[in-house]
């Protein structure tokens, strides 16, 4: 049964004012209307900052420990539900289902972190330089956030700015990805289930241009929290500097994984097919290239390309499954169009390359996984984001030569080396120039605890996640306060003789 959705404004589920609809089919069978989501406008998109705007007072004052309860129990619910959700997950967006359930267990993670942020939100005290007088800082919040979410992470990436944002006492509007509306209305309504007050948190379902970049650049929005592409964040940019309010963009990735001559390389192997193929290849800390010393460079691709033919495509929901489908056929076209780029630059093309048209998979949005080698550092499929199940294979020379191939991106998200060399490992950490390294690993695994984002086009503002030096620096304020009780006026850096 198709679901039809509507959009929550001062808590109440109401029809689009336009009355229109689109549909979110399943990616693994197109011939399927998962949701039909409102195709929402500018107003009911000041309804929602509206409603968001009344409900701010009372909720900043609320105590934050209370509002962590409230996040708790949502952990608990979504616990309680996380295989149904995480089904909700596969059916909507094509990610197999362990990942699915991945994704619900991030969300459960993150709240109970959250949660336990209501008792910390951790400010300062310092002490005075003067008598009787005391120095403090603490958190107070920016007042209504709009926070723009992927399809990808369809409960795990709003779950990290929703959950953040409420903690610190803002109010939100929430506008999810077309693509996953089914996904965003019930993390929505475990959130009311939980015991949110109403307006405190509102969502309004539409497309990017109709709804998110207007809610961006709503007058009643204090702060916007994005993630998504790189041309959209970076419009979303200007737009934040024009209007002197807080932003936070998470954006593309074209991530690599270096592997040096004395590393396990099934190991190696293992990682690459996790960071390539995991997701089906739409992550943005995907792994779409790999560096690989010369001198293991053949057996490594040899090993490599015999590991990515046996994987197994299906839908997601299906035991077997490997790889699922990707998002629409926008996204299989796009990565048919780079992979015959790919070949017409030159790159050797080893495995996968074609959309999947057996009779089992014709419906879906399947493409094979695809391993290009004789990649260089100019080709377009080394240097732009492709967002599929393509891995491009590079050669270097050294360590110094990896590491430079590596950095020479516009993006800086995410990078990954592979070495048994515990020095050389050290100065990957320093060398390797992203917002997340890994050390014999993928490039993929971020846990909930740490700050997660990138460098130069992959990223601006706090990156999302973590505590004190990620979600909480961005979605709170920090007000200073000198109180003195010496009943006389003092004058801070001026001596006065006592």
């Amino acid at each position: 049964m198709t679901a039809k959705l509507k959009n929550l404004i001062g808590g109440k589920w109401l029809a689009p004012l336009s009355g229109e609809y689109g549909e979110s089919l399943n990616p693994a069978d197109l011939s399927e209307v998962v949701a039909r989501y409102p195709r929402s406008g500018k107003e009911d998109i000041d309804l929602a900052v509206a409603a968001a705007r009344e409900a701010a007072p009372l909720w900043s004052q609320l105590p934050a420990p209370r509002r962590g309860e409230i996040l708790y129990r949502a952990a608990e619910i979504l616990l309680s539900r996380k295989e149904e959700l995480g089904k909700v997950v596969t059916r909507e967006m094509g990610k197999v289902l362990s990942e699915g359930l991945g994704d619900i267990q991030e969300a459960i993670d993150f709240a109970y972190y959250m949660a336990g942020e209501g008792r910390r939100l951790v400010g300062e005290t310092v002490p005075s330089e003067l008598r009787d007088k005391d120095c403090k800082s603490i958190r107070v919040p920016h007042g209504v956030f709009a926070l723009i979410t992927p399809w990808n992470f369809p409960v795990a990436i709003p779950a990290w700015k929703i959950f953040a944002a409420l903690i610190c006492g803002n109010t939100v509007v929430f506008k999810p990805s077309s693509d996953a509306p089914l996904c965003a209305q019930r993390l929505v309504e475990i959130l009311q289930q939980a015991g949110l007050p109403a307006g405190v948190l509102n969502l309004v379902m539409g497309a990017g241009d109709a709804v998110g970049e207007v809610l961006a650049g709503h007058p009643g929005v204090d702060g916007v929290s994005f993630t998504g592409s790189s041309p959209v964040g970076e419009r979303l940019e200007r737009l934040a500097a024009e209007l002197h309010r807080p932003l936070a963009a998470e954006m593309g990735g074209k991530n690599a994984i270096l592997v040096m001559d004395d590393a396990d390389l099934s190991l190696a192997v293992e990682g690459v097919l996790w960071g390539g193929f995991g997701t089906t290849g739409q992550r943005c800390t995907a792994s779409s290239r790999v560096v690989v010393h010369q001198g293991v460079h053949d057996r490594f691709v040899e090993k490599l390309v015999a590991a990515t033919r046996s994987l197994r495509l299906g839908p997601g929901l299906e035991t077997l499954t490997q790889v699922g489908p990707l998002i629409n056929e926008r996204g299989v076209t796009k990565v048919l169009n780079y992979i015959r780029i790919g070949q017409d630059e030159g790159a050797h093309l080893h495995c996968g390359g074609e959309r999947v048209s057996t009779k089992a998979l014709a419906r879906g949005c399947f493409v094979e996984p695809t391993i290009f080698s004789s990649v260089t550092p100019a080709m377009r499929i080394a240097r732009e984001e492709i967002f599929g199940p393509v891995v491009a294979v590079l050669s270097c020379s050294s360590y110094e030569e990896g590491v430079d191939i590596v950095n020479a991106s516009r993006f800086g998200l995410s990078s990954a080396i592979y070495t048994r060399d515990v020095n050389r490992a050290a100065r990957a950490e320093r060398d390797l120039d992203s917002g997340l390294v890994y050390i014999n690993a993928s490039t993929i695994g971020a846990e909930i605890q740490l700050p997660f984002g990138g460098f130069r086009h992959s990223g601006s503002g706090r990156p999302e996640a973590g505590g004190r030096m990620g979600a909480l620096d961005f979605y709170s304020r920090i007000k200073t306060i000198y109180r003195d009780f010496s009943g006389r006026l003092q004058k801070a850096q001026i001596s006065d003789g006592s």
